[in-house]
């Protein structure tokens, strides 16, 4: 695979912003997932000890990757204790 896009980038060079283009977007998509599966309240990677991460948030933590105009250290808990 790598044989052929070198080849193809040795006879056409203007492919190679394409090729370096979709190899950041590649590497960038899979860090984005890799950070979902890390950081995510919604993803339990361990059962046994911890069944309900989402539970341990509290209010004041974001969990978004981007959010707009929204204080968090200003927001009150409003859900009950499990």
């Amino acid at each position: 695979m790598f044989s052929l896009m070198a080849r193809h980038a040795r006879r056409h060079p203007s492919l190679l912003p394409l090729f370096l283009f979709i190899g950041c977007g590649g590497v960038g998509a899979a860090l984005y997932l890799l950070r979902l599966a890390v950081s995510s309240p919604d993803v339990c990677w361990d059962k046994k000890n911890n069944p309900e991460p989402w539970n341990k948030l509290g209010p004041t933590d974001q969990y978004k990757f981007f959010a707009i105009n929204v204080d968090y250290s200003k927001l009150k808990k409003e859900r009950p204790d499990f």
